[in-house]
């Protein structure tokens, strides 16, 4: 019996595929096809796929050419799959031609012409092309709209921004916020928080698909009058906190979730940056975040999202910029729960380890600075011979896999990484600090 092997990603299954896996089929007896998990998708740079893997298995299965499938989950796998499986011919499409030549040493390799004019990518970038709006001025911008290139069906269709100043290489700059609606399909706000509820509801208003860098507002009254715009129109309202969307910090929760440290108890997240404002600068001041806008989202989300948002009390500790009692140097809050507690710092122009550890009855989970770009964490245990570490691949620092996610949301209505009850819990903390309701002075 000759056994031939192949592998794919099979998303959006069309005849392309099957014609390949037909001719695969024919060089031997028992054909044998590898479907790429999620994960290993994303460290190859496929992170646009459309299709949950067990749908990809699926697609495969209903062609009736696969006499078993596999799934491919980390690097070197061809070479252990071809070994165990005693594989006689590995093929794969003439667009790798001598990418698998290593694997001669181990078995017969075969380079098979594909379909011309056809490609999963080309359906995914022609089906789902969104014309994207940028809202702001902040630098992350530049980042942005460098890792949409890497997203099939963004176009980047202009910049509107209340800086004056504020302009990004080869982006249209529109005068007027309308006329930015006017030529989009949806829109990334990353202007001042203070100015979201105006920008974000004419976005709806307009019918346009909103992605936002949270927090959503500063007051819950208007987060909540937005949610209930965005149902009603039918419209995708995601919030944009790129930790949430890396695969490493997904697969964190999930363990720390699934009782792999015990009870938590205890959760501390630190998250600083040292920031040169110009407090005599009123136009710079009103574009600069302080340390509840710009970290406290990040620092709340994995509290919030492994013990909750209904604790029982809050207690928040402040220091305010001697330049500017409207901007926050260092912010250290505490959250207590029935049975645990957790505390964030956040600052901008103080600096301190930014790391976050997680606290169980059986163990913790350590997460080294910067935790928020997350692609390593460790389960630390009373036995060091328990401990275990975790590396996930990180592209763009997550922001392409939140630009990905939303593509995504628009399309199929797939769920939010970053639910509703978070982002009403972050607009609250800081509506409340803006009050100074629980806050002491230092």
């Amino acid at each position: 019996m000759i056994k031939v092997i192949t592998y794919g990603t099979y998303d959006l299954l069309h005849h392309g595929h099957i014609k390949l896996l037909e001719r695969a089929k024919a060089l031997g007896d028992y054909l044998i096809v590898g479907i790429t998990a999620d994960g290993y998708d994303m460290t190859r740079g496929k992170i646009n796929v459309q299709q949950s893997l067990i749908e990809r298995i699926e697609g495969v299965k209903r062609t009736g050419l696969a006499d078993e499938i596999i799934v491919e989950e980390y690097q070197g796998q061809k070479i252990d799959d071809i070994l165990r499986k005693g594989v006689d011919i590995f093929t794969v499409g003439s667009d790798w031609v001598g990418k698998f030549d290593y694997l001669k040493e181990y078995c017969k390799v075969v380079y098979l012409d594909r379909t011309e004019g056809v490609s999963s990518s080309e359906i995914r970038s022609h089906s789902h092309e969104i014309r994207l709006g940028l809202v702001g001025e902040s630098a992350v911008l530049e980042k942005f709209v460098g890792e949409c290139s890497y997203v099939n069906g963004i176009k980047i269709a202009g910049l509107f921004s209340t800086d004056d100043s504020f302009s990004l290489s080869g982006v249209t700059k529109y005068p007027q916020y309308g006329d930015l609606l006017d030529n989009c399909d949806a829109v990334y706000v990353i202007s001042h928080p203070s100015h979201h509820y105006q920008h974000i509801r004419q976005a709806l208003m307009s019918g346009k698909h909103v992605l936002y860098e949270s927090p959503l507002t500063m007051k819950s009254e208007e987060s909540e009058e937005l949610i209930r715009l965005a149902d009603e129109r039918k419209l995708v309202l995601y919030a944009g906190i790129k930790t949430a969307y890396s695969t490493a910090y997904s697969r964190m929760i999930l363990l720390a979730k699934s009782g792999a440290i015990g009870d938590i108890v205890t959760i501390d997240a630190t998250c600083t940056s040292l920031r040169e404002t110009r407090f005599d600068d009123p136009d710079a001041m009103s574009h600069t975040w302080s340390s509840i806008l710009g970290w406290g989202p990040n620092a709340m989300l994995p509290v919030f999202q492994l013990l909750g948002t209904d604790y029982t009390d809050k207690q928040i500790i402040t220091r305010l910029s001697p330049e500017s009692d409207k901007f926050d140097l260092f912010t250290q809050i505490h959250f207590i729960y029935p049975h645990a507690v957790a505390t964030i710092r956040i600052g901008r122009g103080v600096k301190s380890e930014g790391e976050l550890v997680i606290g169980g009855t059986k163990g913790y989970i350590y997460v080294p600075a910067p935790w928020w770009k997350l692609d390593y964490f460790e389960c630390r245990y009373e036995n060091p011979n328990d401990n275990r570490r975790y590396f996930y691949q990180l592209d763009g620092e997550g922001l392409r896999y939140e630009i990905v996610s939303f593509v995504k949301a628009i399309s199929d209505k797939s769920i939010h990484y970053v639910s509703r009850d978070i982002t009403a819990s972050i607009t609250g903390v800081i509506e409340d600090f803006m009050h100074g309701k629980d806050t002491t002075m230092i």
